[in-house]
């Protein structure tokens, strides 16, 4: 039987042959600077690895069923053996396999790193040629979609080691102090150390012993946080401040997205924009359907399940409706930055919508009206659906200064933070420029 071989670029994905029920995963690479140490996060749906025995690495070569067992075959290479059936079966949504340097170096001194999955009669390959200059890298994701399993190159580095990459798949650990040693960070979460590990969506942690040093702290905001920080840098905004603010869609459409976590996953994501760049680090929050409603303001330590306890959901929460009135909400917003609370530095508007958009004389009344105004709105589509005269914002007529943008997203959990990231201030620098010219934003 020839072996089907299928090569993969980052960001693509292919699909394993549906008929084994058994798959092999193999990390390898040429050549390093340092041994790799070479790791498997069994999430759920949510993102999130279910306790640490679903963390996989040599210290712990196998979860408590042995759906994925893992062999270091070298010092720079090891190898995955996958049960798919009993994936199938499981709570485990995705296997999310990652490397990260024990020693000197980053991954751009790095050689000739691949993964592969094989299955049956196929193997998929990426092999990774981009320069990453982070200690940490995730190279690829096996996650379903629907009956069948699926390989995403991923190629995504991580500066610091373990504590940015052990956070990106929900875990918190407690730390008062930098490391600067991957080394070091593994040993936290493998040995003789008393770290308080907390998988954020689950109940299970690690406590671990250690005499040379405190408690590890990290947060799934942190690491947003991060990735915020270099798409701010691409776009030389590091040093910018505005006071960050974000509106939901609660129009009975979006009843699904609330009641699946979408809405909540988005929110998290926004305030790590607002973590970053506000001025006091705090997020406002707006939820509109019919009528509008504000929300208490929000920083990053109390972002946990912030959506179900403020606004559990459409059909939960009585008051706003369920039709799309978006020229009430945007009122409201221009009202608290221009009259109750204003101030020099501009106001930054992130507004999800999933669609049904026919307010178009309102909606540009208000653009316009705002245009002289500090405020940008950045809005953001949910899914195919009427977006109405979003679409055409580059050709809104009337206004001092284009103080909006918009794109659309098929399905915002498929789109990566950086992606994501990049978007939303894809326009963002251009406005500011004009507004300072102008004199509309003086900080």
């Amino acid at each position: 039987m020839n072996l089907n071989i299928i090569k993969l670029v980052t960001g693509s994905n292919a699909k394993l042959d549906e008929a084994s029920p058994l798959a092999t995963v193999k990390i390898s690479c040429s050549s390093s600077p340092a041994e790799l140490d070479i790791s498997c996060f069994m999430v759920g749906e949510n993102g999130k690895v279910m306790s640490d025995d679903y963390f996989i690495f040599y210290n712990q070569p196998a979860d408590p069923k042995r759906i994925v067992e893992f062999n270091a075959i070298d010092k720079y290479s090891g190898e995955f053996a996958i049960n798919l059936h009993a994936l199938r079966q499981s709570a485990v949504d995705k296997c999310v396999f990652a490397a990260t340097l024990d020693g000197p170096g980053t991954f751009a001194d790095v050689r000739g790193c691949r993964i592969s999955a094989a299955a049956a009669n196929t193997e998929l390959v990426y092999e990774i040629n981009e320069s990453n200059a982070e200690t940490s890298l995730v190279l690829a994701e096996l996650y379903r979609h629907g009956e069948v399993f699926k390989l995403r190159a991923v190629g995504r580095g991580f500066h610091g080691g373990l504590k940015p990459l052990a956070e990106a798949h929900g875990v918190e650990v407690e730390d008062e102090e930098a490391e600067n040693s991957s080394k070091t960070e593994t040993a936290v979460m493998q040995g003789h150390t008393e770290a308080a590990a907390t998988y954020s969506g689950a109940q299970g942690s690690m406590a671990q012993e250690t005499a040379s040093r405190p408690p590890l702290n990290l947060t799934k905001i942190d690491l947003l946080k991060q990735k915020v920080g270099i798409s701010l840098r691409k776009k030389n905004l590091e040093q910018e401040k505005a006071r960050v603010a974000v509106v939901f869609d609660a129009s009975g459409s979006m009843s699904g997205l609330y009641a699946k976590g979408v809405v909540q996953r988005a929110f998290e994501r926004i305030l790590a924009v607002a973590a970053s760049m506000d001025d006091d680090g705090r997020l406002d929050v707006w939820f509109f359907a019919t009528k509008s409603k504000r929300m208490p303001s929000v920083d990053e330590h109390g972002y946990e399940d912030y959506v179900k306890r403020t606004y559990p959901g459409p059909k939960m929460f009585g008051g706003l409706g369920i039709g799309n009135n978006e020229p009430v909400v945007m009122a409201d917003i221009i009202k608290k930055y221009t009259k109750e609370e204003p101030g020099a530095l501009p106001a930054y508007i992130v507004f999800f919508s999933d669609g049904g958009i026919y307010e178009t004389p309102k909606i540009s009344k208000l653009l316009i009206q705002s245009s002289k105004h500090n405020i940008f709105w950045q809005f953001v589509g949910l899914g195919n659906a009427d977006y109405g005269v979003l679409r055409e914002l580059d050709d809104l007529q009337g206004r001092y200064v284009d103080n909006a943008d918009f794109f659309a997203l098929d399905d915002l959990d498929e789109v990566s933070d950086e992606d994501l990231y990049d978007r939303l201030f894809n326009e963002y620098p251009r406005w500011l420029r004009e507004a300072r010219e102008k004199g509309v934003v003086r900080s």
